[in-house]
Protein backbone atom coordinates (compact mmCIF):
# COMPACT_ATOMS: atom_id res chain seq x y z
CA UNK A 1 0.00 0.00 0.00
CA UNK A 2 1.16 3.46 -0.94
CA UNK A 3 -0.18 6.01 1.64
CA UNK A 4 -2.24 6.13 4.69
CA UNK A 5 -4.13 9.25 5.47
CA UNK A 6 -4.47 9.80 9.17
CA UNK A 7 -7.26 12.03 10.21
CA UNK A 8 -7.48 13.34 13.56
CA UNK A 9 -10.93 14.78 14.20
CA UNK A 10 -12.28 16.73 17.39
CA UNK A 11 -15.92 18.59 16.96
CA UNK A 12 -15.74 19.55 13.65
CA UNK A 13 -18.19 16.81 11.87
CA UNK A 14 -19.00 19.14 9.12
CA UNK A 15 -15.01 19.82 7.65
CA UNK A 16 -14.68 16.40 8.47
CA UNK A 17 -17.05 15.54 5.78
CA UNK A 18 -15.61 17.70 3.24
CA UNK A 19 -12.22 16.98 4.10
CA UNK A 20 -13.14 12.70 3.57
CA UNK A 21 -14.90 13.67 0.53
CA UNK A 22 -11.75 15.43 -0.93
CA UNK A 23 -9.34 12.71 -0.40
CA UNK A 24 -11.38 9.91 -1.57
CA UNK A 25 -11.47 11.84 -4.53
CA UNK A 26 -7.82 12.22 -4.23
CA UNK A 27 -6.79 8.71 -4.11
CA UNK A 28 -8.90 7.03 -6.65
CA UNK A 29 -6.16 5.73 -8.38
CA UNK A 30 -3.97 5.05 -5.63
CA UNK A 31 -3.66 2.13 -3.40
CA UNK A 32 -4.18 3.65 -0.26
CA UNK A 33 -6.56 3.69 3.20
CA UNK A 34 -8.13 6.26 4.99
CA UNK A 35 -8.29 6.05 8.93
CA UNK A 36 -9.80 8.60 10.86
CA UNK A 37 -9.44 9.25 14.37
CA UNK A 38 -12.24 11.03 16.31
CA UNK A 39 -11.21 11.99 20.23
CA UNK A 40 -14.36 12.06 21.04
CA UNK A 41 -16.03 14.76 19.67
CA UNK A 42 -19.68 15.65 21.45
CA UNK A 43 -20.80 16.05 17.77
CA UNK A 44 -22.25 13.07 15.17
CA UNK A 45 -18.78 13.18 13.47
CA UNK A 46 -18.82 9.69 14.07
CA UNK A 47 -21.96 8.85 13.46
CA UNK A 48 -21.77 10.83 9.91
CA UNK A 49 -18.75 8.68 9.25
CA UNK A 50 -20.63 5.74 9.73
CA UNK A 51 -23.10 6.42 7.57
CA UNK A 52 -21.51 8.13 4.55
CA UNK A 53 -17.77 6.81 4.75
CA UNK A 54 -18.36 3.29 5.91
CA UNK A 55 -15.59 2.07 4.39
CA UNK A 56 -13.60 4.49 6.15
CA UNK A 57 -11.94 2.68 9.07
CA UNK A 58 -12.97 4.76 12.59
CA UNK A 59 -10.88 5.37 15.55
CA UNK A 60 -13.62 6.29 17.87
CA UNK A 61 -11.84 7.67 21.16
CA UNK A 62 -12.99 7.19 24.47
CA UNK A 63 -11.64 10.74 25.57
CA UNK A 64 -9.71 13.77 23.88
CA UNK A 65 -5.88 12.39 24.36
CA UNK A 66 -4.66 15.78 22.06
CA UNK A 67 -3.24 15.93 18.90
CA UNK A 68 0.08 13.69 19.50
CA UNK A 69 -1.85 10.94 21.09
CA UNK A 70 -4.90 10.77 18.62
CA UNK A 71 -2.35 10.77 15.33
CA UNK A 72 -0.10 8.35 17.13
CA UNK A 73 -3.10 6.05 17.54
CA UNK A 74 -4.06 6.23 13.65
CA UNK A 75 -0.37 5.65 12.62
CA UNK A 76 -0.28 2.91 14.59
CA UNK A 77 -2.87 1.21 12.49
CA UNK A 78 -1.42 2.56 9.34
CA UNK A 79 0.07 -0.12 6.54
CA UNK A 80 1.10 2.15 3.99
CA UNK A 81 4.57 3.27 2.69
CA UNK A 82 3.92 6.79 3.35
CA UNK A 83 1.77 8.60 5.70
CA UNK A 84 -0.26 11.97 5.46
CA UNK A 85 -1.28 13.45 8.66
CA UNK A 86 -4.31 15.61 8.25
CA UNK A 87 -5.94 18.11 9.77
CA UNK A 88 -9.84 17.61 9.31
CA UNK A 89 -10.46 21.31 8.42
CA UNK A 90 -8.68 21.08 4.93
CA UNK A 91 -9.36 20.21 1.40
CA UNK A 92 -7.06 18.38 -0.49
CA UNK A 93 -7.22 18.66 -4.63
CA UNK A 94 -7.49 15.70 -6.81
CA UNK A 95 -3.92 15.66 -8.14
CA UNK A 96 -2.42 16.55 -4.48
CA UNK A 97 -1.24 13.13 -3.68
CA UNK A 98 -0.32 11.54 -6.47
CA UNK A 99 2.37 15.04 -7.10
CA UNK A 100 3.87 14.30 -3.77
CA UNK A 101 4.33 10.98 -3.78
CA UNK A 102 5.94 10.88 -7.46
CA UNK A 103 8.26 14.42 -5.40
CA UNK A 104 9.17 11.90 -2.34
CA UNK A 105 10.02 8.86 -4.22
CA UNK A 106 12.58 11.25 -6.38
CA UNK A 107 14.35 12.35 -2.46
CA UNK A 108 17.19 10.16 -1.50
CA UNK A 109 16.97 11.34 2.14
CA UNK A 110 13.18 12.93 2.32
CA UNK A 111 12.38 13.77 5.72
CA UNK A 112 8.65 15.32 6.05
CA UNK A 113 7.04 17.08 3.03
CA UNK A 114 4.46 19.74 3.42
CA UNK A 115 2.86 21.68 0.80
CA UNK A 116 1.16 25.58 -0.08
CA UNK A 117 -1.58 25.84 2.50
CA UNK A 118 -3.91 28.60 1.71
CA UNK A 119 -6.72 30.02 3.60
CA UNK A 120 -10.59 29.96 3.13
CA UNK A 121 -10.42 33.07 0.95
CA UNK A 122 -7.60 31.71 -1.26
CA UNK A 123 -4.59 33.60 0.45
CA UNK A 124 -1.74 31.93 0.83
CA UNK A 125 -0.88 30.81 4.70
CA UNK A 126 2.94 31.35 5.64
CA UNK A 127 3.43 28.52 8.13
CA UNK A 128 3.36 26.39 5.20
CA UNK A 129 6.97 26.41 5.34
CA UNK A 130 8.94 27.20 8.93
CA UNK A 131 12.35 27.66 10.54
CA UNK A 132 13.42 26.43 13.84
CA UNK A 133 11.78 28.81 16.37
CA UNK A 134 14.96 30.08 18.37
CA UNK A 135 14.09 32.64 20.70
CA UNK A 136 14.71 35.83 18.47
CA UNK A 137 12.89 34.43 15.50
CA UNK A 138 9.68 33.45 17.94
CA UNK A 139 10.24 37.21 18.59
CA UNK A 140 9.50 38.19 15.09
CA UNK A 141 6.85 36.00 14.76
CA UNK A 142 4.23 36.60 17.48
CA UNK A 143 5.58 40.55 17.95
CA UNK A 144 4.64 40.57 13.54
CA UNK A 145 8.18 42.14 13.15
CA UNK A 146 8.98 39.80 10.18
CA UNK A 147 6.30 41.66 8.41
CA UNK A 148 7.75 45.26 9.65
CA UNK A 149 11.83 44.00 8.98
CA UNK A 150 11.45 41.15 6.09
CA UNK A 151 15.16 41.95 5.49
CA UNK A 152 16.05 41.38 9.11
CA UNK A 153 17.39 37.51 8.45
CA UNK A 154 16.57 36.32 11.79
CA UNK A 155 13.25 37.71 11.80
CA UNK A 156 12.21 35.83 8.36
CA UNK A 157 13.64 32.36 9.40
CA UNK A 158 10.22 31.42 11.14
CA UNK A 159 8.19 31.39 7.74
CA UNK A 160 11.62 30.02 5.86
CA UNK A 161 11.60 33.43 3.80
CA UNK A 162 14.63 32.34 1.59
CA UNK A 163 11.91 30.09 -0.20
CA UNK A 164 9.12 32.27 -2.19
CA UNK A 165 5.27 30.85 -1.95
CA UNK A 166 6.11 29.13 -5.12
CA UNK A 167 9.24 27.58 -5.33
CA UNK A 168 9.96 24.26 -3.79
CA UNK A 169 12.97 23.56 -1.77
CA UNK A 170 13.95 22.73 1.73
CA UNK A 171 13.20 23.89 4.97
CA UNK A 172 13.60 22.90 8.75
CA UNK A 173 9.51 22.83 9.97
CA UNK A 174 6.61 22.10 8.11
CA UNK A 175 3.13 22.67 10.25
CA UNK A 176 0.96 19.81 11.48
CA UNK A 177 -2.19 20.41 9.32
CA UNK A 178 -0.34 18.60 6.56
CA UNK A 179 2.61 16.46 6.85
CA UNK A 180 3.58 13.39 4.94
CA UNK A 181 6.66 10.96 5.24
CA UNK A 182 7.30 7.60 4.91
CA UNK A 183 5.77 5.28 7.90
CA UNK A 184 9.02 4.04 8.59
CA UNK A 185 10.60 7.61 9.59
CA UNK A 186 7.34 8.39 11.52
CA UNK A 187 7.74 4.82 13.75
CA UNK A 188 11.84 5.63 14.14
CA UNK A 189 10.99 8.48 15.28
CA UNK A 190 8.99 7.60 17.54
CA UNK A 191 6.06 9.59 16.21
CA UNK A 192 4.73 12.88 17.74
CA UNK A 193 5.85 13.58 21.46
CA UNK A 194 3.04 13.08 23.43
CA UNK A 195 3.82 15.23 26.40
CA UNK A 196 2.75 18.07 23.68
CA UNK A 197 -1.05 18.54 23.75
CA UNK A 198 -2.07 20.81 20.71
CA UNK A 199 0.81 23.52 19.78
CA UNK A 200 4.78 22.61 19.12
CA UNK A 201 4.64 18.92 18.56
CA UNK A 202 5.02 19.27 15.02
CA UNK A 203 8.07 21.66 15.32
CA UNK A 204 9.51 18.93 17.44
CA UNK A 205 8.61 16.14 15.10
CA UNK A 206 10.15 18.17 11.99
CA UNK A 207 12.96 18.80 14.27
CA UNK A 208 14.10 15.66 15.55
CA UNK A 209 14.07 14.99 12.04
CA UNK A 210 16.52 16.95 10.89
CA UNK A 211 18.72 15.83 13.50
CA UNK A 212 18.61 12.08 12.05
CA UNK A 213 19.85 14.02 8.98
CA UNK A 214 17.08 13.70 6.80
CA UNK A 215 16.01 16.51 4.59
CA UNK A 216 12.49 18.38 5.31
CA UNK A 217 11.09 19.75 2.08
CA UNK A 218 8.13 22.60 0.91
CA UNK A 219 6.26 21.45 -1.84
CA UNK A 220 5.04 24.12 -3.99
CA UNK A 221 3.29 22.33 -6.81
CA UNK A 222 0.25 21.83 -4.92
CA UNK A 223 -2.34 23.24 -2.63
CA UNK A 224 -4.82 22.57 0.10
CA UNK A 225 -6.93 24.92 2.00
CA UNK A 226 -6.79 24.90 5.53
CA UNK A 227 -9.84 26.73 7.04
CA UNK A 228 -7.42 27.11 9.85
CA UNK A 229 -9.44 29.27 12.27
CA UNK A 230 -11.90 26.51 12.42
CA UNK A 231 -8.91 24.53 14.60
CA UNK A 232 -8.05 27.62 16.63
CA UNK A 233 -9.27 30.82 17.16
CA UNK A 234 -6.68 33.24 17.81
CA UNK A 235 -6.55 34.86 21.13
CA UNK A 236 -5.24 34.74 24.35
CA UNK A 237 -5.74 31.30 24.96
CA UNK A 238 -3.91 30.25 21.69
CA UNK A 239 -1.38 32.72 22.79
CA UNK A 240 -0.74 30.93 26.18
CA UNK A 241 -1.32 27.85 24.90
CA UNK A 242 1.86 28.51 22.13
CA UNK A 243 3.63 29.80 24.50
CA UNK A 244 3.39 26.70 26.85
CA UNK A 245 4.17 24.23 24.27
CA UNK A 246 7.44 26.17 22.77
CA UNK A 247 8.72 26.00 26.79
CA UNK A 248 8.39 22.49 26.10
CA UNK A 249 10.30 22.45 23.22
CA UNK A 250 13.32 24.39 24.44
CA UNK A 251 13.53 22.59 27.81
CA UNK A 252 13.72 19.18 25.89
CA UNK A 253 16.44 20.56 22.82
CA UNK A 254 17.69 23.73 24.56
CA UNK A 255 17.57 22.75 28.36
CA UNK A 256 16.56 26.44 28.94
CA UNK A 257 13.48 28.22 28.32
CA UNK A 258 14.39 31.57 30.49
CA UNK A 259 15.43 33.34 27.79
CA UNK A 260 12.34 32.51 25.52
CA UNK A 261 10.19 33.46 28.49
CA UNK A 262 11.81 36.56 28.41
CA UNK A 263 11.07 37.38 24.70
CA UNK A 264 7.83 35.94 24.44
CA UNK A 265 6.54 38.41 27.55
CA UNK A 266 7.71 41.11 25.17
CA UNK A 267 6.12 39.58 22.13
CA UNK A 268 2.70 38.86 24.47
CA UNK A 269 2.69 42.42 24.88
CA UNK A 270 2.78 43.17 20.92
CA UNK A 271 0.58 40.45 20.11
CA UNK A 272 -2.32 41.88 22.69
CA UNK A 273 -1.85 45.30 20.71
CA UNK A 274 -2.01 44.09 17.22
CA UNK A 275 -5.31 41.65 18.09
CA UNK A 276 -7.35 44.88 19.61
CA UNK A 277 -7.33 46.07 16.56
CA UNK A 278 -7.75 43.15 14.27
CA UNK A 279 -10.80 42.38 12.60
CA UNK A 280 -12.27 40.23 10.25
CA UNK A 281 -11.80 41.27 6.80
CA UNK A 282 -15.60 40.27 5.55
CA UNK A 283 -18.92 40.52 7.65
CA UNK A 284 -21.58 38.16 6.75
CA UNK A 285 -23.97 41.37 7.06
CA UNK A 286 -22.01 43.08 3.73
CA UNK A 287 -22.46 40.65 1.52
CA UNK A 288 -24.29 41.88 -1.57
CA UNK A 289 -25.04 39.11 -3.38
CA UNK A 290 -24.68 35.44 -3.56
CA UNK A 291 -23.21 33.63 -6.97
CA UNK A 292 -23.53 30.01 -7.80
CA UNK A 293 -21.26 28.02 -9.89
CA UNK A 294 -22.76 25.23 -11.42
CA UNK A 295 -24.47 23.48 -14.36
CA UNK A 296 -27.11 21.58 -12.63
CA UNK A 297 -30.78 22.28 -13.05
CA UNK A 298 -32.52 23.44 -9.85
CA UNK A 299 -29.08 23.99 -8.25
CA UNK A 300 -29.84 27.24 -8.09
CA UNK A 301 -33.20 26.86 -5.85
CA UNK A 302 -31.63 24.46 -3.66
CA UNK A 303 -29.35 27.15 -2.49
CA UNK A 304 -31.63 29.41 -2.17
CA UNK A 305 -33.20 27.42 0.08
CA UNK A 306 -29.92 26.89 2.49
CA UNK A 307 -29.89 30.24 2.58
CA UNK A 308 -32.89 32.29 2.41
CA UNK A 309 -31.13 34.61 0.00
CA UNK A 310 -31.28 35.05 -3.91
CA UNK A 311 -28.93 33.68 -6.07
CA UNK A 312 -26.93 34.52 -9.05
CA UNK A 313 -26.52 31.55 -11.31
CA UNK A 314 -23.32 31.46 -13.24
CA UNK A 315 -22.95 28.21 -15.66
CA UNK A 316 -19.97 26.55 -14.75
CA UNK A 317 -19.68 25.46 -18.19
CA UNK A 318 -19.94 28.62 -19.91
CA UNK A 319 -16.43 30.35 -20.03
CA UNK A 320 -17.51 33.48 -21.12
CA UNK A 321 -19.90 33.60 -17.89
CA UNK A 322 -16.87 32.80 -15.82
CA UNK A 323 -14.69 35.38 -17.26
CA UNK A 324 -17.13 37.83 -16.53
CA UNK A 325 -17.00 37.27 -12.76
CA UNK A 326 -14.04 39.25 -11.91
CA UNK A 327 -15.32 42.06 -14.27
CA UNK A 328 -18.52 42.26 -12.18
CA UNK A 329 -18.65 45.25 -10.40
CA UNK A 330 -20.78 43.71 -7.77
CA UNK A 331 -18.38 44.40 -4.51
CA UNK A 332 -18.69 42.22 -1.28
CA UNK A 333 -20.08 38.55 -3.48
CA UNK A 334 -20.33 35.33 -1.84
CA UNK A 335 -19.04 32.50 -4.62
CA UNK A 336 -20.67 29.18 -4.07
CA UNK A 337 -18.93 26.37 -5.81
CA UNK A 338 -21.40 23.27 -6.54
CA UNK A 339 -18.84 20.38 -6.11
CA UNK A 340 -20.81 18.32 -8.29
CA UNK A 341 -19.96 20.49 -11.52
CA UNK A 342 -16.27 21.73 -9.76
CA UNK A 343 -13.54 19.24 -8.61
CA UNK A 344 -11.45 20.20 -5.76
CA UNK A 345 -8.76 21.35 -7.78
CA UNK A 346 -10.51 23.86 -10.08
CA UNK A 347 -12.36 25.03 -6.79
CA UNK A 348 -8.77 25.81 -4.88
CA UNK A 349 -7.21 27.35 -8.04
CA UNK A 350 -10.06 29.82 -8.50
CA UNK A 351 -9.88 31.19 -5.09
CA UNK A 352 -5.65 31.37 -5.74
CA UNK A 353 -6.20 33.18 -8.81
CA UNK A 354 -8.83 35.45 -7.50
CA UNK A 355 -8.56 36.26 -3.82
CA UNK A 356 -9.40 39.63 -3.27
CA UNK A 357 -10.89 42.05 -0.34
CA UNK A 358 -14.31 41.46 -2.21
CA UNK A 359 -14.96 37.51 -2.36
CA UNK A 360 -15.40 35.13 0.22
CA UNK A 361 -16.25 31.37 -0.90
CA UNK A 362 -18.52 28.25 0.37
CA UNK A 363 -17.75 25.23 -0.98
CA UNK A 364 -21.26 23.47 -1.64
CA UNK A 365 -19.93 19.17 -1.07
CA UNK A 366 -21.14 16.44 -3.16
CA UNK A 367 -24.55 14.82 -1.91
CA UNK A 368 -24.59 17.16 0.75
CA UNK A 369 -27.20 19.46 2.32
CA UNK A 370 -25.17 22.41 3.40
CA UNK A 371 -22.69 25.07 2.67
CA UNK A 372 -19.32 25.68 3.87
CA UNK A 373 -16.49 27.92 4.12
CA UNK A 374 -14.37 30.50 5.95
CA UNK A 375 -14.67 34.14 5.73
CA UNK A 376 -11.19 34.64 7.39
CA UNK A 377 -7.96 32.71 8.78
CA UNK A 378 -8.70 34.49 12.24
CA UNK A 379 -12.41 33.31 12.49
CA UNK A 380 -14.00 29.71 12.77
CA UNK A 381 -15.96 28.53 9.29
CA UNK A 382 -18.94 29.03 8.77
CA UNK A 383 -21.87 25.98 7.94
CA UNK A 384 -24.94 27.27 6.33
CA UNK A 385 -27.32 23.73 6.16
Amino acid sequence: MQISVVILNYNVRYFLELCVLSVQKALQNIDSEIIVVDNCSPDDSCVMMRERFSEVKLIANKENSGFPKGNNIGVAQARGKYVCILNPDTVVAEDTFEKLLAFAEAQSDLGIVGCKLIDGTGQFLPESKRGIPTPLVSLGRMSGLYKWFPKVSFFGKYYAQHLTTNQTGKVDVLVGAFMLMKRELYQQLGGFDEIFFMFGEDIDLSYRSLLLGKDNYYFADTSVIHYKGESTVKDQKYLRNFQQAMVLFYKKHYKSAGFFNALMKLGSYIFSLRKATQKSAFKKSEIDEYWLLSNQPLAAQEVENLLGKKVVLFDAANENQLNSLTNNSVKNVEIIFDNRSWSFQSIIAFMQQNSNQYFTYKIWPQNAAFLIGSNSSIDRGEVIK
